[in-house]
């Protein structure tokens, strides 16, 4: 088989990418080595429980307000809606010093933290005003406009160059971290938690080490757009995308696991299936890790040695432990969506197990639970050292599941009893059925520390997308790299025609 490009994996950044290179007229292929797309973003079913694998928390998604989402703009691009459920407080934070609301209306949220710090909400308000003057400034120049190459530069100028001129006066905030802005503007220890927690719920990496249009984005799309949850789940999203993609004469290949990248003469060629196939393409992108990309789909001669010691070296965010819930629903109709749990105070919000975060979707879609139940999921940090399958593996499991049983008893204290049906994955579960480097969600890379690799390779023809390739493990950030590769792969006025339809 021959293709202008060949996509490996159905990731949200492979598919994003797949979709719009579909609408510019590329004959595009995504090959996924299972049988349910999605990637970390994939939906499963359980005795009639829908779960969510990973993602939960969506903005942007709906059509009411124009978007600046890149997952919308991409389904916006292929013609594609989504049916949601918009919801406000956003989420409870549960403290050892009590249970605090987090609401997505500015004013509101600044109301509710006053009542627990009157001084540190006046600097919270600080440090909010910097970070969307920052927004300000970034939400004039839309994602899928954007692209990973030196033609960047000349679309900025000719189409954005009033909102460009306003960027060039925060490019220390832009290139600099939330932690920064956070030091300059709030001095008080609980806010300061509160703003630590909500980078590492964004990034993984606390405010320090986030980078500052990062928490920026998050704070001004949450306040502008609201929060919604989409019907049917993050299902929903890979069906649109997968529809789009379709509609544009996109080829979807499921059970097609890829074991090699075909390289000749520092180009590409290609791949190679398991199952013996050769996949003929001048392009080729790799919607796994970098990690997974360059010590497994390559040949050790295909890249250069410096660099690709270089790049294995990348921090990775750690695994995680997964505890999927079916529960009985009776007496909870009060229930809320999304709550994070943090246990000790004295601990950082970093130590495995310390931060837990719950998601609850069938509080607002009730088609993804039985009548009478609630689907139930939550998950912690869990370092994949370790972890082997072995005798004790079992009585692990269950052990290390506690911590997230401990902080759910936080919002629903007799949750063991209402139990039905139970799953625990832990970090093998992660990297086996994900195919992903030791589980991880991605790179650790701190602001400041270094620069994300982007979607260029030192092989001609080959590309990335995903989470190691834009700062954030979220949905906009793998997003929004499947459409700065995809641009960059096509002539900026093939872009712009697209652009004109919208």
């Amino acid at each position: 088989m021959n293709f202008d490009v060949v996509i490996i994996g159905s990731g949200i950044g492979g598919l994003t990418a797949g979709a719009l290179l579909a609408k510019y007229g590329k004959k595009v292929a995504i090959f996924e080595s299972h049988s349910i797309p999605g990637g970390a973003a994939h939906t499963f079913t359980r005795k009639g429980f829908v779960f969510d694998s990973g993602p939960s928390f969506y903005c942007g998604l709906g059509n009411d307000k124009p978007s600046l989402n890149p997952l919308k703009q991409v389904l916006d691009i292929v013609g594609e809606s989504l049916e949601v459920i918009p919801y406000d407080p956003l989420g409870h934070y549960h403290f050892p010093e009590g249970t605090f609301a987090v609401y997505s209306e500015l004013e509101k949220y600044r109301q509710t933290v006053a009542e627990i710090t009157p001084k540190g909400a006046k600097e919270l308000v600080a440090f909010e005003s910097k970070m969307l003057e920052l927004y300000d400034c970034l939400k004039d120049i839309p994602t899928i406009a954007l692209r990973s190459d030196w033609q960047l530069f000349p679309v900025l100028a000719t189409r954005y160059l009033p909102s460009l001129i306003k960027s060039l006066f925060q490019v220390g905030m832009i290139s600099g971290s939330a932690g920064d802005v956070m030091n300059k503007t709030v001095k008080d220890p609980w806010v300061r938690r509160l703003i630590d927690l909500e980078c590492f719920l964004l990034s993984g990496l606390k405010a320090k080490g986030t980078v500052a249009p990062e928490i920026s984005f998050m704070l001004g799309e949450r306040t502008r757009a609201g929060v919604e949850y989409p019907l049917g789940g993050s299902a929903a999203i890979i069906d649109g995308l997968i529809s789009g993609f379709k509609k544009h004469g996109g080829k979807l290949y499921l059970n097609s696991h890829v074991e090699k990248i075909i390289v000749k003469s520092g180009k590409t060629r290609g791949i190679k299936l398991k199952k013996g196939e050769m996949i003929n393409a001048p392009i080729v992108i790799s919607n796994a890790t970098l990690w997974d990309t360059y010590n497994y789909l390559l040949d050790a001669e295909d890249l250069p040695k410096k660099y690709k010691q270089e790049q294995l070296g990348t921090p990775a965010v750690e695994s995680f432990m997964h505890l999927h819930l079916g529960i009985k629903a009776e007496g909870l109709e009060n229930l809320t969506g999304h709550h994070v749990v943090v246990h000790d105070s004295n601990k950082d919000i970093t130590v495995p197990g310390n931060t837990c975060m719950i998601s609850i979707p069938s509080v607002w879609d009730k088609k993804l639970a039985p009548d009478g139940h609630y689907v139930v999921h939550s998950y912690t940090l869990e370092p994949y050292e370790g972890w082997e399958k072995n005798a004790d593996y079992e009585n692990r499991k269950k052990q290390r599941s506690q911590t997230l049983y401990k902080a759910l008893e936080k919002v629903i204290p007799d949750i063991r009893e209402r139990v039905v049906l139970e799953l625990i994955g832990t970090p093998l579960t992660h990297s086996r059925f994900l195919r992903r480097h030791q589980g991880t969600y991605g790179p650790a890379i701190a602001a400041g520390n270094g620069l994300f690799p982007s979607c260029h390779t030192p092989i001609s023809g080959l590309y990335r997308v995903g989470d190691s390739t834009l700062p954030g493990i979220g949905v906009p950030a793998v997003a929004a790299s499947g459409i700065l590769c995809a641009n960059s792969l096509v002539s900026p006025q093939k872009v712009e025609e697209i652009l004109q339809q919208r």
